[in-house]
């Protein structure tokens, strides 16, 4: 089996966790690759390019929720399911945690003990340019500081409501635990599909978070003089002019997540925000 690590590009503790990743894939006969400026700071590893992940048969991604997320592109692209291991804070999106039972989550990777979650993915679909895959959510936010953007919403041809905020959200399912949360939108079962809009410091007496099927399209129309700027990820991936449209629809590709050990989403909920502490 073969494995391509993303670490996060920064975090010591991420490439001190990636090399104990290389050292027990090393000892069960698994390659590892990574970008020359990781192998730099973790030993084991064998270089690759930067565009992808080769011919690998999973993506780990060691890091947090940011990292995964840079993790899940280069998987789309080549089809093949990603691996988190936490090395952030909350990671909501990992699987294994860097303590004793790592070695266990690399074994079980090598003898095929996993099961895999699918995920809805979204696109964004700019003027002018390709469609923009994406794994959380698409973001029309502000480009100038002080000053709020006043985006129209529209369902396929019906216009439904235009919000005057700092930005605008649309997030799938696994996104909602991310932006979306933090702009008061509700946490979403990953395993359903739907796309969720939120607002973000609203300034329209109608700011509730809506909840669409997954096979809608969602126009955002910048209708006011100021422009706007779209984020994918986190990602910037382009800017808009007043009167200009992105499109958001479902993703062509779902996202695949390695589970080592099965749990519902109400136990993940638990864990991961401490709510057994409060």
């Amino acid at each position: 089996m073969r494995l391509a690590l993303v670490v996060h590009p920064s975090r010591r503790e991420a490439a001190l966790v990636a090399g104990r990743v290389v050292a027990e894939a090393a000892r069960l006969g698994m390659t590892v690759t990574a970008t020359p400026h990781d192998c730099d700071r973790i030993p084991g590893c064998t270089e690759r390019s930067d565009d992808g992940p080769d011919d690998a048969d999973v993506v780990v991604a060691v890091g947090g929720d940011g990292t995964v997320l840079q993790a899940v592109r280069l998987a789309l692209a080549a089809d093949v399911p990603v691996l988190g291991v936490n090395a952030g804070t909350v990671g909501f999106l990992t699987q294994a945690e860097p303590d004793g039972r790592l070695p266990e989550a690399i074994e079980a990777l090598a003898a095929g003990d996993y099961t895999e979650s699918r995920r809805m993915t979204l696109e964004a679909r700019l003027p002018g340019r390709g469609p923009e895959p994406g794994l959380n959510d698409v973001v029309v936010e502000k480009a100038i500081s002080q000053h709020v953007v006043k985006v129209a919403l529209s369902v396929g041809p019906e216009r439904l409501v235009e919000y005057r905020a700092d930005a605008v959200i649309v997030a799938t399912p696994t996104g909602s635990t991310a932006y979306t949360f933090s702009a008061g939108g509700p946490l979403v079962d990953p395993e359903l599909d739907a796309l969720i809009v939120s607002a973000v410091a609203p300034h329209t007496l109608f700011s509730r978070p809506i909840v669409f099927r997954p096979g809608v399209r969602l126009r955002l129309e910048v209708v006011d003089d100021r422009p706007a700027r779209v984020n994918v990820d986190g990602r910037p991936i382009g800017e808009l002019a007043p009167g200009d449209v992105v499109e958001v629809v479902r993703g062509e590709s779902e996202a695949r997540f390695i589970t080592l050990i099965p749990r519902n989403f109400a136990t993940s909920v638990r864990h991961k925000f401490h709510l057994h502490d409060a």
